[in-house]
């Protein structure tokens, strides 16, 4: 079974292509290029480079949130039209579940941390047992000193990783009270080939979705959102209606 994997929920874009236990090409950019400009012409680049026919790919798998959401528009809009050009099925990839999945086989708790602004932070809480990812914590987004909370009443060390990271590590160093680390630059933001092996799963357990119902999950509104409605609680009630 063949992947294509794409994950650009975050600061990084990312194209990745996989075969059974076989990472075949990946190709991640951090850099401050939107990914308008960056994910179509990486994966233009790794088709080149590993002589790929998109149809022999049997799935294609994208990180479908929580996440930026212009990023997140983005992938799930290439995504959506390669499935429905090659009639391809989607899989559909939790952003923080992916991130995670770069620690694979980690013996502490893992702790992806995306910062999701206004002191709030996408997160989750996992642990890899009996060679399989257990999700402790479900992706959410929350105030920071709530997964903080979490993790310390589990008592357990924890891995942190993520964009996150830096946004709040000063908080963490003063308020978490189990042992923990930092994952290194190579493991510590979204890679496709870590939803490329993730996604390998849900392959398995029949869990796709037709290119045309696949949308991406934000999570939560977009600012835009949350300040109309605030606005409107703001508003006084019209009597007459």
């Amino acid at each position: 079974m063949k992947i294509l994997a794409l994950d650009s929920s975050g600061l990084v874009a990312s194209v990745a292509v996989a075969e059974d236990d076989n990472l075949i090409g990946e190709y991640t950019v951090n850099y401050k290029k939107t990914h308008s400009q960056t994910l179509l012409p990486m994966l233009d680049v790794i088709t080149n480079m590993i002589d790929l026919d998109l149809d022999t790919v049997d799935a294609i798998a994208v990180a479908k949130g929580p996440g930026s959401f212009t990023g997140l528009r983005i992938g799930s809009a290439t995504a959506k039209g390669l499935g429905l050009a090659l009639d391809k099925p989607i899989i559909e990839i939790p952003t923080v579940d992916g991130l995670a999945y770069n620690l694979w086989g980690a013996k502490d708790l893992v702790c992806p941390l995306m910062d999701a602004r206004r002191n709030q932070t996408y997160t989750g809480i996992y642990a890899f047992e009996d060679d399989q990812m257990q999700v402790l914590e479900p992706q959410c987004a929350v105030d920071i000193t709530q997964i903080v909370e979490k993790l310390n009443e589990r008592g357990r060390s924890v891995i942190f990783l993520g964009d996150g990271v830096p946004v709040f590590r000063a908080y963490l160093e003063e308020h978490v009270q189990v042992p923990y680390s930092f994952a290194p630059s190579h493991m510590n933001k979204q890679r496709a080939g870590a939803v490329a092996a993730l996604a390998f799963t849900y392959l398995k357990n029949g869990q796709t979705v037709s290119a045309a119902d696949h949308q991406p999950d934000y999570l939560r509104l977009s600012q835009a959102e949350r300040e109309r409605k605030e606005k409107e609680a703001r508003l006084p009630g019209d009597a007459g209606v």
